[in-house]
């Protein structure tokens, strides 16, 4: 009984962590103000918490994933591409809810059979996701992110703790001088 108890607490304190909005603007490297719908706002600062920023390509922004660890520093980065215009990526701040290795689309099977969403770091209950797939055309509203590049974001990942911030803002101004360093640019 106890053991369902504390699963349903922590499952309570995950769903706490993740905030969907109308709109995330990146404010500095861990900080993200959050516009809601009702029109109010809250300035959320990540400083000491790992996470992922994907900055999806819309005007104003880049279309890349920011890894940026405790000390805040970006430590890898990427292209990605985001939701086509009738299944867009939503806004928000949200927390890896879980991830699968191995994984096939329930609503968008490959008709091939074969898996079309190894290493998906799920982070909505609709099931979007960050994971392997091609840069070169749009997803059903997960993140794309270069099959070179996912394996190792999917190892960094923790789900129930690392943040995954999905903004239509540019965050390569508070990335620019980390990637120089590391010359991932």
């Amino acid at each position: 009984m106890l053991r369902y108890l504390i699963r349903g607490v922590l499952i309570l304190a995950i769903l706490s962590m993740s905030v969907s909005a109308r709109k995330v603007i990146p404010l500095s490297k861990t900080r993200f103000r959050v516009l809601y719908d009702d029109g109010h706002s809250k300035v959320y600062d990540l400083k000491g918490d790992e996470f992922i920023v994907v900055s999806v390509r819309e005007p104003g922004s880049d279309g890349r994933f920011y890894a940026v660890d405790r000390d805040g520093m970006v430590w890898l980065t990427g292209p990605i591409t985001s939701g086509a215009d009738d299944f867009k990526t939503p806004s928000g701040i949200y927390c890896a809810l879980y991830k699968r290795r191995y994984y096939m689309s329930k609503r968008y099977p490959d008709p091939s059979g074969i898996d079309n969403m190894d290493f998906s770091i799920f982070f909505t209950h609709q099931g979007h996701a960050l994971h392997k797939g091609s840069v070169n055309w749009m997803s059903h509203g997960c993140i794309h992110i270069d099959p070179k590049t996912i394996p190792t974001l999917f190892r960094w990942a923790k789900p129930g703790s690392t943040r995954i911030i999905i903004t239509r803002a540019s965050y390569m101004p508070f990335a620019r001088h980390d990637l120089l360093m590391f010359n991932l640019h």
